[in-house]
Parts: structure tokens; sequence; C-alpha cells
């Protein structure tokens, strides 16, 4: 019975990981149970919607192979991933995506958010940072407008949207009120976001970064434990010559990009359903081959993307079920799969040893 096992769940390929999945190390148990088999997998990324898609395709060859009752079940467990070195960790994060553009207009924000929902979507514990301290674009995106409290012991409670720990400086400033601040000022600021906001055990917090290569930039190498970096860009060559420039900023300050996305890769008429590619085509695939990136995937220009945002209900979650909202889930297990197969960091593993007087 090992052998239908090893035959039947080695045909079957993870979508994100692109192993078997005894090679990918997902099979936590596989057994015998009055006739039928029951297989649990582990899962070290937010993978609900590929382990709907596995378990009919583990029941199909099980089945197959002479087993009339077949129980799948999954588990994710999502692990701390080395970073940069000599950076200290941030308290209850495991891994910091950052999301960046050096160009701005290529909706970032928008694919930020709706990416970071999507990892929830997907099983995972999130939060977002709004690191664009001059810019803050969170409360709108999301639909907040409280100010977040201190607490009991300091720092500050992040608010919560659909599930999330969100923290960004537009909750602490009027609407109309500009950020009139010098560098140093700015990221200070950041650091005190970062770190004394009381995150929740997150599997993923997401840094919204501001557009281009500066201070944020080189404060957020220099003093946050970097996961990794997704890059996100259109398709004409003027937003990807940028992209291209944060994407050498990163490979200097030592950060892994996890792969690019490629924002409004076509328009789509809704009347007549034709498809134009209105910013060109092909720039980031241009570019991650480049490079030797991961291309990640592409987002149609599509109005509703920015309609949902505008009114705090970013698409996936107003529209959960659309091609967008699909496109963004398999954009983000991607990114999940990206970080599961760096190193783990096993340090946390280890006491902290004080020494006494």
């Amino acid at each position: 019975m090992e052998r239908i096992f090893k035959d039947s769940l080695g045909k079957i390929i993870d979508p994100h990981l692109n192993k078997n999945l005894i090679d990918a190390g997902l099979v936590h148990e596989a057994s015998l149970v009055d006739g039928g088999a029951h297989v649990s997998l582990h899962y070290p990324y937010p993978a609900n919607s590929a382990f709907e898609e596995t378990a009919t395709e583990i029941k199909s060859q099980l089945r197959g192979a002479g087993l009339s009752k077949v129980e799948v079940k999954m588990t994710i467990n999502i692990h701390p991933h080395v970073v940069q070195g000599g950076v200290e960790r941030v308290s209850g994060v495991k891994n910091i995506i950052v999301v960046s553009s050096a160009k701005g207009g290529v909706g970032k924000s928008a694919t930020a958010v709706n990416l970071a929902l999507a990892l929830a979507h997907e099983g995972a514990r999130i939060g977002v940072l709004d690191a664009d301290i001059y810019g803050p674009s969170l409360p709108l995106m999301l639909g907040l407008n409280k100010r977040p409290q201190g607490g009991e012991k300091g720092g500050i409670e992040p608010l919560h949207a659909y599930g999330m720990d969100v923290m960004s400086i537009g909750f602490m400033v009027d609407e109309d009120q500009p950020m009139v601040w010098r560098g140093p000022i700015a990221t200070r600021a950041l650091t005190q976001l970062l770190r004394e906001t009381h995150w929740n055990d997150l599997d993923y917090l997401v840094l919204d970064m501001p557009p281009g290569t500066g201070d944020i930039q080189l404060t957020t190498a220099q003093k946050a434990p970097v996961t990794g970096a997704v890059v996100v860009t259109t398709p004409q060559e003027i937003a990807v010559s940028d992209a291209q420039k944060g994407l050498v900023m990163f490979n200097k300050v030592s950060i892994p990009v996890l792969g690019v996305v490629e924002n409004m890769s076509m328009y789509c008429c809704p009347q007549c359903g034709h498809e134009a590619s209105i910013f060109g085509t092909g720039g980031a695939a241009k570019l991650c081959e480049k490079y030797d990136v991961d291309f990640l995937g592409g987002l149609p220009l599509d109005p509703s993307i920015r309609i949902a945002a505008d009114s705090g209900c970013p698409s996936v979650v107003n529209e959960p079920d659309s091609d967008i909202s699909r496109r963004y889930r398999n954009i983000a297990a991607r990114i999940g799969a990206r970080v599961a197969q760096k190193a783990r960091d096993r340090s946390l593993a280890f006491p902290k040893i004080v020494k006494g007087d």
C-alpha cells in the first residue's frame, strides 16, 4: 500500500512549488483507514485555493487505485525565514514582504492591499503597514478613519480591516494635512510605526512602500527585517526602466526579489470584449528574464479595481469570485510559495541567553 501512496501522490504537482506532493514535502501522513485512505498535507504557504484542487486530484488518484473512501485534510504552518544580516526581527511578525515600485502611478498601493487581502483569503495571518509617509493611502482604501489607541504597556494598537492588522501615519493626522517633514523625521516615524505597533502573531506583514529609491527605502533595508520584495510595474518602457532601478536597489541591499507583478497588462472593453494593450506588452517579462527573477502574474486595467479601492472595499473583498480576485489570489499564493522556498530562520526556536549580574 505504501507503493500506492507513493505512485499516486507522486503524480500530483503542487501548482506553486512546481514539485510533486512528496518531493515538495507536503505529505505529513498517508495511511489506510477501514479500507479507505487518510492523507494529511502540511502547507508552508497560504494555499486554500491550491488545496481544494489538490484534494480533488488526490481523491481521484487513490480511488482509481482501488481505495473507496478517501479523506484529505490540510494545515497551513508558515515559518519565519531568513532576512538581511544584522537586523533585529519585529515582535509579532514572522515575515515582512515589501511591495515596491520605483515609479508612481503604476497602481502599487491597490496591488499591495489586494495582495495582502488575497494572502489572508488563502489562509495567512496578515498585517499591512503603509510605509508611504508623505502620501498614505491605506485609510481610504480600507475605509478606516479612526485613531489608533495606545497599548496598556506602551506602543500602539493596530486598527483592523477585513481580518488584517493595519497601521498608517494617515491615522494620526487629518486627511487634508500634508506631511511636511524632512527625510530623517519621516524615516524615524516609519521605524516607530513598524516596531512600536503591537502586531498580532502575523505570518506576513505587507509594507506598501512609497515610489522611489530614497530615504524610506534605505531605512527599510537597514532597519526592517525584510524577507523579500515584490516589484510592481506596468508594461510601458518608462515604468519598466524605473522598476529596474528598484530591482537593482534591492539586490544592492541584500533583499531578495520574490518576483515582479505587471499591473495594467491589458484593457478589456466591457461593451464588446475587445482586449487592448494600452501600455504595451511584455515589459515585465523582459525585466524578469534580464534579472532572472520570477514573473508573478499580470493584472488588467479595470475601472472596478479603482472604484473598489476608492470605496474602502478592495476588489478581493468586494468581488471575491471575480477573475480579478482570482488573479490576485494566484499571485499571492505564488509569493507565499517563493517565501517558503527560502531558508528558514531557526534562531527564534532558541531562547535568548541573558547574562545576570
